[in-house]
């Protein structure tokens, strides 16, 4: 599996690459001006298990900033650049623990040899990004139109440039909006270089169609072994970000450990309200630190069957309900018991 194979690359404290544990990375969409609701931001972002943040960085305030950001977190931080190369070389300066550019909108060669020099000075690793929406021009002519293709000859152009300066600490990024084209491009670009690659399927929309386009585009990837670093690009709470990604990975054993609710589709025979049991209890388990499956089945005849995969689980009848242990019955409880007794349950699993 390439992942197995990718050079291993610090991140602050964590590494990444050579077959290590692939990371759940976010961003704030806080002003990181404002260091103290960025702080914040990051806070929630680390209890709900983001592993790398990033932030952008569109201003000196924004650079200086990061400095006393780092001071009171913990979690490895990328500074996001766009345009100004020196927003980049003073979020090195400030304490940020690897940077985010795109080579090809920076400001010409020298200014990357610049950032590259600073980056160097002080072993911070560089996230080479390109996005299919601002592809050059030449490679969108030469193949007529944003394709895979061009995508890959793009972030190769910029791993030969940086490398002829004799840095080698790099993560690769190539997105796309369009899954199928994201997919096609990553294992393309697998086949011509050893870097670890960051994954996501860019503006990828809101929480329903950004979470299916993601789970299909980042399921594949990783799945065929690809992809070192990922973050789930949603229009929304970055913290979903971060509960999709464990998910993910989770679905895939690629992540051991969380809670995993399993529910049964609503039915004829189903006379409690389900759907809201269901999702009270998968925010009520969130605050658990348990590696479980809880299934919550809204049939008292077949429930128990159902949830026999799983560890513990709740089955709701008419005005009541089961709690229910690898399939057999603890005890029968009132229908507006049945999220308190699991509750219950789960804490003295938790002691």
């Amino acid at each position: 599996m390439h992942r197995n194979s990718t050079k291993v690359i610090p991140i602050g404290d964590r590494v990444i690459g050579g077959g290590n544990p692939v990371l759940i990375q976010s961003m704030t969409n806080t002003r990181t001006e404002d260091v103290k609701a960025t702080i914040q931001q990051i806070e929630r972002l680390t209890k709900a298990g983001c592993e790398i943040v990033r932030c952008t960085v569109p201003t000196m305030e924004a650079a200086l900033a990061l400095r006393e950001i780092k001071r009171q977190t913990r979690i490895p931080l990328v500074a996001d650049i766009h345009f100004d190369y020196k927003m980049a070389i003073a979020s090195i300066e400030n304490g940020g623990d690897k940077i985010r550019i795109n080579p090809g909108n920076i400001g010409g060669k020298e200014k990357v040899k610049e950032v590259v020099k600073a980056a160097k000075e002080r072993s911070v690793p560089i996230r080479i990004g390109v996005n299919s929406g601002s592809l050059e021009r030449k490679f969108i002519e030469k193949y007529g139109g944003v394709t895979a293709k061009g995508i890959v000859e793009s972030a190769l152009e910029k791993i030969w440039m940086i490398e002829e300066w004799n840095y080698d600490q790099l993560v690769i990024s190539i997105k796309s909006s369009d899954v199928l084209m994201c997919i096609k491009a990553h294992e393309e670009l697998v086949l011509q270089t050893n870097y670890p690659i960051h994954i996501g399927i860019t503006e990828a929309g809101t929480l329903y169609s950004g979470n299916i386009k993601s789970s299909i585009g980042l399921g594949i990837l990783l799945y065929e072994g690809i992809g070192d670093t990922l973050r789930v690009s949603l229009t929304g709470d970055p913290i979903e970000e971060i509960r999709t990604g464990k998910l993910i990975l989770k679905t895939l054993g690629l992540r051991k450990g969380g809670m995993e609710v399993v529910s049964c589709p609503t039915c004829g025979r189903t006379k409690i309200d389900l759907i809201k049991l269901a999702k009270e209890t998968e925010e009520m388990v969130a605050d658990f630190d348990l590696d479980l499956k809880v299934a919550v089945m809204g049939c008292a005849v077949n429930g128990p069957g159902e949830a026999k995969e799983a560890d513990i689980g709740i089955a709701g009848g008419d005005g009541e309900g089961l709690l229910i242990k690898k399939g057999e019955i603890i005890k029968k409880v009132s229908e507006e018991k049945l999220l308190d007794t699991l509750k219950e349950e789960l804490l003295q699993w938790k002691a």
